[in-house]
Order: structure tokens, then C-alpha cells, then sequence
């Protein structure tokens, strides 16, 4: 018996120390292969989200300058949307004003120093070769749209008819068709010359409200500022006034 169990307890001890090993190898070598394996896969994950966070920020860049480019469009087709506009309005006003005229009674201007409100001057001249100039003259802006032959024509009605009804419309004119083509200084002097020189005319308040814009735009703001304010306290209820009473808010 004894012989037995000694041989039973030699296969036991035989079989614990084989359960005991270690893993073969081999399967540790598998295992770090699998590690590197996934660390190559989330390195190649991060490369490809940082590779389209830069394209999408490319992407909105872009996007941000035409956004910018199309806002500067606009802003520049407003402006001379808003440009048309004021030269239409003043033309639809000029017309209005001829109409008038065609159906009044020729009036001498009456002698006044109320300023309250613009009162017309003589509504047409007698001379029919001065009417004639000076419709001509005029025609030229609201027919036919040429600007710059008209500033030339009316000019040449100021050379010839120094003393007409219309001077005062005349230099208004020049400053309108001046201050279009960029010249400030010139529209400015034209301007100055209804305002000073024709206190009646019904010209004076928009002149001195163009003055006054121009005065401003060459930085001499506080000429800018007294005209501004001569044209609201003497024609407080007109459209200019209202305009200019804004124009010095700002």
C-alpha cells in the first residue's frame, strides 16, 4: 500500500506544477501586438479629426470674406442707390416747381426781411430767348440726363443773362451738377452765392442745406454747424430744415 500512495502523491505533485506555469510566449507577443494595434487606430482617429478641423476653419475663413466682400457691395450699391434717388427727388421737385409756374401770374418779389418762410421770386422773365436758355439749360438734366453738357449751358446762361430770374436757380444748378461730379470746392461757391446773394429765392433753403453738407464733408465743421443752424431757425417748418436739424444731431 505504502508504495502506492507514494507513487499517487508523485503524479499529484507532477500535475500542480504543470497548472502552475507560465503563459507560453507566444500569447504575451499576441497581446502587445493588440495594444499597438489600437493606439495606431486612435492615433490615426486624432490625425483625421485634426485634419478636418483645419479644413473646416479653412471652410470659415472663406466664408467669413465673402461675407465681408458681399457686405461691402451692398453697403456701396446703397449708397448710390441712395445717391439716384436724392438726384431723382430733386428733379421731381423741379418739375413740380415749373409747373407751378407755367400757371402763374408773373409777381415782382416782395421786399422783406422775414426769413420764416422762402418766398419765390419772379416766376418767369419776359425775355423769350432767356426763358428759352434757361429751359434748355434745364432740359438737359431732366430729358436727356446729360450732366455734363449742362453744367457748360448753364454757365453760358449766367455769362449772357447776369441779371435773369433764374440766376439764382442757375447757380443752384451748377452746385447740384458740381457736387455729382466731385468737385465740392466749386459746388460750394454756387451755393454760397443763393444763399448770400438771394435771401427771396425758394432755392436758399436746400442751398444752405447743401452748403452745409459740403462744409462739413471738407472738415469745416464749424461753418458747417452756423449754417446749418441759420437754416433752422429762419425756415424752421421745410423739408431741409428737417434734414439739417438731423444732420447736426448725428
Amino acid at each position: 500500500m505504502k508504495p502506492k500512495i507514494i507513487l499517487a502523491a508523485m503524479i499529484l505533485s507532477g500535475s500542480t506544477q504543470l497548472m502552475a506555469a507560465p503563459a507560453p510566449v507566444s500569447e504575451a507577443a499576441s497581446s502587445q501586438s493588440s495594444i499597438e494595434k489600437r493606439l495606431a487606430t486612435l492615433e490615426n482617429m486624432m490625425q483625421q479629426r485634426n485634419f478636418l478641423q483645419v479644413e473646416l476653419q479653412q471652410q470659415l475663413n472663406l466664408l467669413q470674406d465673402e461675407v465681408s466682400q458681399i457686405r461691402g457691395v451692398t453697403e456701396e450699391q446703397s449708397y448710390k442707390l441712395e445717391k439716384v434717388l436724392q438726384r431723382q427727388r430733386e428733379l421731381y421737385q423741379e418739375i413740380e416747381n415749373r409747373v407751378s409756374q407755367a400757371y402763374a401770374k408773373p409777381t415782382a418779389p416782395a421786399p422783406t426781411t422775414d426769413y420764416t418762410q422762402p418766398s419765390n421770386e419772379q416766376s418767369y422773365s419776359s425775355d423769350l430767348s432767356e426763358n428759352e436758355a434757361y429751359e434748355r439749360a434745364v432740359a438737359l438734366i431732366m430729358k436727356d440726363k446729360r450732366y455734363d453738357q449742362a453744367i457748360p449751358e448753364f454757365q453760358a446762361f449766367l455769362t449772357t443773362y447776369p441779371n435773369s430770374v433764374y440766376t439764382s436757380n442757375a447757380h443752384y444748378w451748377l452746385g447740384q451738377l458740381l457736387t455729382i461730379k466731385n468737385d465740392g470746392v466749386k459746388a460750394a461757391e454756387h451755393f454760397k452765392v443763393v444763399v448770400n446773394e438771394f435771401p427771396n429765392s425758394n432755392k436758399r433753403p436746400d442751398a444752405m442745406l447743401k452748403l452745409g453738407t459740403l462744409l462739413q464733408e471738407q472738415g469745416l465743421k464749424a461753418e458747417a454747424q452756423k449754417i446749418l443752424n441759420e437754416l433752422i431757425n429762419q425756415y424752421p417748418s421745410t423739408t431741409a430744415a428737417k434734414l439739417a436739424t438731423d444732420r447736426l444731431s448725428k
